[in-house]
């Protein structure tokens, strides 16, 4: 099991937070998705053999939203 939590931008209501958790939620092998509007963070417990970051981030991005890159 691995957690990811990513900064997203663009969500700013209730309906950004559904349209994410849905999103990420129908992916295979997460387990829950946690969005915290206030601070633009989404938080991902997920079976790293099933889904990987890229996935993640993918449905993120098909909802509208943009995910910012951790820094090196």
């Amino acid at each position: 099991m691995a957690n990811q939590t990513l900064d997203v931008r663009g969500m700013t209501c209730q309906h950004c937070v559904n349209a994410v958790e849905t999103s990420v939620g129908a992916l295979d092998g997460v387990q829950q998705v946690n969005v915290d509007l206030d601070n633009g963070k989404v938080a991902v417990d997920y079976d790293d053999s099933k889904a990987t970051v890229e996935n993640i981030r993918d449905a993120i991005e098909d909802q509208g939203y943009e995910v910012i890159p951790k820094e090196a």
